[in-house]
């Protein structure tokens, strides 16, 4: 290796993110792993499916073992400048409405004026149906 480290833009990283060239960013740095793709034991597509940004929660998520790490420095091309990687935003959940004690017995009224009168309709065919004689012959 050089004294001098190759510094990549995310940019140009990007660019490799194919079967034939396929660079990846992971911790920072920059790795050409073209030739592991069909060696990988996850397959290729996981590898290619990590092109273009910072794959480093992709490597962690999996956990590597202590072999796979050391493997990485055969395949180190440079370092990445971290100022063209996008920070990540943080996860905020939507605001859920206030909870209003009183737009509940609102509910509970309109409630009550549908399922009553439908009650009383019921209440009443029941009773005509069930105090009906029936006719003799």
């Amino acid at each position: 290796m050089d004294g001098e480290r190759k510094v990549y833009t995310l940019a140009e990283v990007s660019q490799h993110n194919h079967a034939k060239d396929c660079w990846l960013v992971i911790e920072g740095k920059v790795y050409n792993v073209t030739k592991f793709l069909e060696d990988h034991p996850g397959g290729d597509d996981v590898l290619l499916s990590s092109t273009g940004k910072d794959a480093s929660d992709d490597f962690e998520d999996v956990g590597h073992s202590s072999n796979a790490r050391a493997m990485m420095d055969e395949f180190y091309v440079g370092d990445i400048d971290t100022s063209t990687i996008p920070s990540k935003t943080k996860y905020t959940p939507p605001k859920q409405p206030h909870y209003n004690q009183d737009k509940t017995s609102e509910f509970v009224v309109k409630l009550l004026q549908f399922l009553v009168p439908l009650l009383i309709l019921g209440l009443a065919f029941g009773v005509r149906f069930y105090t009906k004689t029936p006719a003799s012959s």
